[in-house]
Order: structure tokens, then C-alpha cells, then sequence
């Protein structure tokens, strides 16, 4: 399909154009860092015009942090579902376990995005926000089932525990997570 442009040139109408370089974005992210990521990289992993990049996005800055807000926005999707489900706060509980102890959500590829995000707003502090909208959204899901106190606690030990397990081998097992979840939540 195309669309009359401008200069009286045909151009390709393509509406998805944006979502998809925000998703080509994470996936060079993924493989290469943020480090690695340039324009020309994305385009070529979106199969979209080099112009494009400029056209949708002010810099690779602001690029980056919104292929950042859709991984946080994905998962806390994710995240929020979860903690619906749960009925009772021992239910609850048992989200966070699962959580820390291998969510389906929270796959290799999504943790190195993840980590990459930290480094990348520990050095580019004006896009902190990021990180900050994510943890006021991951609070208050737990905030459903725990105090404000207890889920701000809860969500630093996911956080920790969560890359914790992902470096770590042997991670920490789900008999472990309920006695630290038991201790934070009661």
C-alpha cells in the first residue's frame, strides 16, 4: 500500500514502522548492548530506511529509552497479571517466589536487557525515570497484598533475587525464597 508524500513522491505507508524499530532496537540490544547499538544496526534488524531512524526518533537516546519503556512496560504487564491472580496475600506470596525463583516472564534475553538498562541509566541519569516509573508500577502490584513498607521490600529482594538467579548457577531455591518472603511479608 502506498500514500501520496509530500514532494509528490510515492512513499511506502507503513503504520507499524515505529513499533517495529522499537522492537528491532531491543533486539540489537540484546545482542550487541547499548554500547553496540546504532542507527544503522536497528534499521538493518527492522528492515526499514536508515532515514526512518531520525524521522521516528530525536536521537539514539531518545530510542533507547523508549525501546527501555516498552521492556519495562512488557513486563510489568506481566508483572501486574501475576499479582491479580493472587487472591490471598499467602497467594501473593507465592507469586513472589515464583518471581524470584524463575518467572516465565523473566527469560535470559529479558534479564540481559534488563541489565543493560541499569548500566544504561547509571550513566545517562536523565532517562532515570525509566527505571523509577517501573519500580512505582512494580510496588504497586505488590501493593495489593502488602503494605506500602512491605512491598517496597519485597521488590528489592525480587530485584536482587532475580539477578541473583540469573548469575548465579545453583540461584536460590524456592524453599529459600518462601522463608525470605515468609520473613519480609509478616
Amino acid at each position: 500500500m502506498t500514500a501520496e508524500g509530500s514532494s509528490g513522491g510515492n512513499r511506502r505507508y507503513d503504520p507499524d514502522r515505529k513499533a517495529r524499530i522499537i522492537e528491532a532496537t531491543l533486539e540489537v540490544i540484546a545482542v550487541q548492548g547499548v554500547s553496540g547499538t546504532t542507527h544503522r544496526r536497528v534499521a538493518e534488524a527492522a528492515d526499514v530506511p536508515l532515514g526512518s531512524m531520525t524521522y521516528h526518533f530525536a536521537s539514539l537516546n531518545d530510542l533507547l529509552k523508549q525501546a527501555f519503556l516498552k521492556l519495562t512496560q512488557e513486563i510489568t504487564h506481566h508483572f501486574d497479571a501475576a499479582f491479580q491472580k493472587a487472591q490471598t496475600a499467602d497467594e501473593a506470596r507465592e507469586v513472589v517466589v515464583d518471581v524470584m525463583c524463575g518467572w516465565y516472564a523473566m527469560t535470559d534475553r529479558k534479564m540481559t536487557l534488563i541489565l543493560e538498562l541499569y548500566a544504561y541509566v547509571a550513566r545517562n541519569p536523565q532517562t532515570r525515570h525509566v527505571m523509577t516509573g517501573w519500580m512505582a508500577k512494580s510496588r504497586e502490584a505488590l501493593e495489593r497484598h502488602f503494605s506500602p513498607a512491605v512491598a517496597a521490600s519485597l521488590d528489592a529482594m525480587i530485584e536482587g533475587a532475580t539477578i541473583h538467579n540469573f548469575m548465579h548457577p545453583d540461584g536460590i531455591s524456592r524453599d529459600a525464597a518462601r522463608v525470605i518472603v515468609a520473613k519480609l511479608s509478616s
